[in-house]
This record gives structure tokens, C-alpha cells and sequence, in this order.
């Protein structure tokens, strides 16, 4: 209760400093270097079993398009109003074209994007099925992607472009997939910018020297190589993160449970949910709360008020089905509910 009573006069005491920053996204100018992913949902009405094979036969009814993995972090700066550069590879083919549309339309800069003949664009595809005024239910995913290190050139050709684009922006975010794009000559490139921000899954050691590091919590036992499950053992995986990653910040994201930052050994700042009884869906959330904190550390926030406003990003798209993305309006909207009523505290 002391915990939840400090955090909440924080709260109160920076609400017109939140509430400011989140007028500033729209000046943020990002580099985000990612495993770009297409997500495919594609659903249809049973229709009876083939004579082909014990299989569903489905009657299309729709399909969606939006984008996913490190393409999604991209995409929920943009539609936050940040200034948006896109990097990473793309296959020669529809659903490389796709990504790029969806990019182009919510004014991302995709000039960064490279088109590799000799790989497919990642994409998950969801196929779906529902009986007549019955629940939808997943019946397969299929996905696409190449297992193989891209070729050399296509390498030097996306480090070349991050260099020429370090000095027009104000962040670069890492989203590392682990898809096939993060080979040293990238991410030795994008280190050299003085605020970079690492989302990745496994691995963090590669980003060495980086500003700060977003594990949710099962990335982060995997780095430290042990469970996190009472006080103690969150503050020494605090503790060896940073040691681990010699970053200035890491955010352990705990789910129901909320964040907790830390910038040094042994200390220790938790921020608890904001949200954790309308939870339809987590699907990118991670996503969303990377892109909310780097737009507001741009925006001139401190580490504690960027992993607050990611953390209310966060509580808002989980209330939503599949991958979603919220904006500021919304943003600014829960933020002023929070400070009205303190019991939605979690």
C-alpha cells in the first residue's frame, strides 16, 4: 500500500508534465531497425468436411493485413505521431509490397527497406473458422521466413543506410525478432547513436553499451538464466541486466504485475498496472510500450515518466483483440481517468 500511495503522488504531482510530453510526440523523429513481420488473419464461415481429406472446408470471408514484430513497433510510433524510419528486409514479393503499403499510408519512411529476392517477408498467417452464430476459432498458422543469415551486401547495405541516418534522428529502436536481421555490421551501426533502445528477445549481450534494454519478464529470466519469482530475485536480475547489458536503464515489463526500472545496483522503481481486469488480449503490447517510452524519452521525459506513459499505452491496446495501437488522444484520455479515480489502479 506505501508503494501504491508513493507512486500515486508521483503521479499526481508530474500529471501536467505527462500530460505536456504527450503534446511533444509528434516532434520525436525515430530510427527503428527491425524484424519486419506481415500479419495475415484470414477468416471464413464452415461450410462441411472435404471428401479430400479429413480437413475444414472454410468459405473466405475475409482477410486483414497489419503489420507485425519489429514492423509493429514502428507502426505504433507512427500512429502515436512520431516521425517514423523504417529498416529491414522485405521478400520481391505481395506481402513485402502489403507491408510497404501499410507503412506508406501511415506516413512511415520506408526508404530503409530492402527488398531481398533470395527471402520471403515474414509472414504469419492466422486462418480462422466459425460456424454459423458461433465464436471464431483459430484452426492453423502458416508462416514464411528464411532461416539463412542474409547475404553479406544486403548486410553492408542496411549499416550503410543506418549511418546516413543517425544524424536526423533522435532515437534508434531495436526490434530484434530473432528473424535473421540483427547481424553485427547492423547492430554495430546503430549503436553508435547516443540513444538507443533494445527490445529483443534473446541475446541482449550483442547490444552491449546500448541506453536501455525493455525484457518482459521471460526474456529476462532467459538472460539471467534463472527464475524470477519473489523480490529478491527480480532486484538481482535487475542487477545482472545491467551488468549483463552495461545499460544506463533496463525495464523488466512483469504483465499484471506492471514494471520495474532499474539504473543502478540494488535500486529499484516499480510502476504498477494500470489495467489488469480488462486484459482481452497481449499481443504486441511490448511493442506499444517500446514505442509510447521511446517517443517520450525524445520528447525530453525521464526514464520513470517514459515507462509511465508506455505503461498507459500498454493498459489501453490490451483491451483489444490481435494487435492494436492506440494514439494520444486516447493516450491523454486514460491518463486524466487514472488521475480522477486512483482505485483503477490496477
Amino acid at each position: 500500500m506505501a508503494d501504491s500511495d508513493a507512486f500515486l503522488r508521483q503521479l499526481r504531482d508530474r500529471g501536467d508534465r505527462l500530460f505536456s510530453l504527450l503534446n511533444h510526440f509528434d516532434r520525436s523523429r525515430i530510427l527503428v531497425i527491425g524484424d519486419l513481420t506481415l500479419d495475415e488473419f484470414l477468416t471464413g464461415q464452415v461450410e462441411r468436411l472435404s471428401r479430400e481429406a479429413p480437413v475444414l472446408i472454410l468459405r473466405h470471408e475475409t482477410t486483414e493485413q497489419i503489420p507485425g514484430g519489429g514492423a509493429n513497433t514502428a507502426y505504433n510510433m507512427a500512429k502515436l505521431g512520431g516521425n517514423v524510419k523504417v529498416t529491414g528486409l522485405v521478400g520481391k514479393d505481395d506481402q513485402g509490397e502489403a507491408l510497404e503499403r501499410i507503412f506508406q499510408a501511415a506516413d512511415i519512411d520506408t526508404e530503409g527497406m530492402i527488398r531481398d529476392r533470395d527471402r520471403p517477408t515474414v509472414t504469419k498467417t492466422r486462418i480462422s473458422g466459425h460456424a454459423r452464430q458461433s465464436v471464431t476459432q483459430q484452426i492453423v498458422r502458416i508462416d514464411r521466413k528464411s532461416d539463412q543469415i542474409p547475404d553479406e551486401s544486403i548486410q553492408q547495405q542496411l549499416a550503410a543506410y543506418i549511418d546516413s541516418q543517425l544524424s536526423q534522428v533522435d532515437a534508434v529502436v531495436f526490434s530484434d525478432y530473432g528473424e535473421g536481421v540483427m547481424t553485427p555490421p547492423i547492430i554495430k551501426a546503430g549503436l553508435t547513436h547516443s540513444r538507443v533502445i533494445v527490445d529483443a528477445q534473446k541475446a541482449l549481450h550483442r547490444y552491449a553499451g546500448a541506453t536501455l534494454f525493455t525484457p518482459n519478464l521471460p526474456e529476462a529470466e532467459l538472460a539471467v538464466g534463472y527464475p524470477i519469482g519473489d523480490t529478491t530475485s527480480l532486484q538481482q536480475a535487475g542487477n545482472d541486466l545491467l551488468a549483463l547489458t552495461q545499460a544506463s536503464q533496463v525495464l523488466i515489463t512483469r504483465g499484471e504485475e506492471g514494471m520495474s526500472l532499474f539504473d543502478s545496483p540494488d535500486s529499484q522503481q516499480r510502476i504498477p498496472a494500470f489495467n489488469r481486469t480488462d486484459v482481452f488480449d497481449v499481443t504486441g503490447a511490448g511493442d506499444t510500450v517500446v514505442a509510447a517510452l521511446t517517443l517520450s524519452l525524445c520528447a525530453g521525459a525521464s526514464f520513470w515518466e517514459a515507462a509511465v506513459l508506455g505503461n498507459l499505452a500498454a493498459s489501453i491496446v490490451v483491451r483489444q483483440f490481435g494487435t492494436a495501437t492506440t494514439t494520444t488522444t486516447e493516450m491523454k484520455e486514460a491518463l486524466q481517468l487514472l488521475l480522477d479515480n486512483e482505485e483503477l489502479l490496477g
